[in-house]
């Protein structure tokens, strides 16, 4: 019986679409921890304990509990999530927007936003170097 090619053509692509996120993640990854470095440089150091409480999670790991933007939660699987707070540091979020009696010092969006355009340009970069290579593979 002769093979039009079909079985062949949906493994490569099962194949591609394995190696592409494999590649993007790992990008990922790297790009938010080069945000995560940016945003403690940014972090007012009164105590030091706000930029060391800055934290990159794996997928399938949990962020830290009382952490900001929204608390303890299981990173998804395609996600890479970057929090600051934890249990002894539950102030970010005021000393990001500031209150009544004490002026905004912001450090976790300004250095989000620094990298931002550049993370998602290497990421994408790295899955279509991943996608062309991986099709190409004989």
């Amino acid at each position: 019986m002769a093979s039009n090619g079909l079985k062949e053509t949906l493994a490569a692509m099962e194949r591609v679409k394995l190696a592409a996120k494999e590649a993007a993640m790992k990008r990922l990854i790297k790009g938010a921890n080069n945000v995560a470095d940016v945003q403690r440089q940014l972090a007012p150091e009164d105590t030091g304990a706000l930029a060391g409480s800055i934290a990159v999670t794996l997928p399938g790991h949990t962020t830290p509990p009382y952490s900001q933007p929204g608390g303890s939660r299981v990173v998804g699987e395609n996600q890479v999530v970057i929090t600051a707070g934890n249990a002894d540091v539950r102030y970010a979020h005021l000393v990001e927007h500031g209150t009544s009696q004490a002026e905004a010092q912001p450090f976790f969006l300004p250095g989000y936003r620094l990298l931002q355009d550049k993370v998602k340009r290497s990421t994408a970069s790295a899955y279509g170097r991943a996608a062309r290579k991986e099709w190409n593979r004989k």
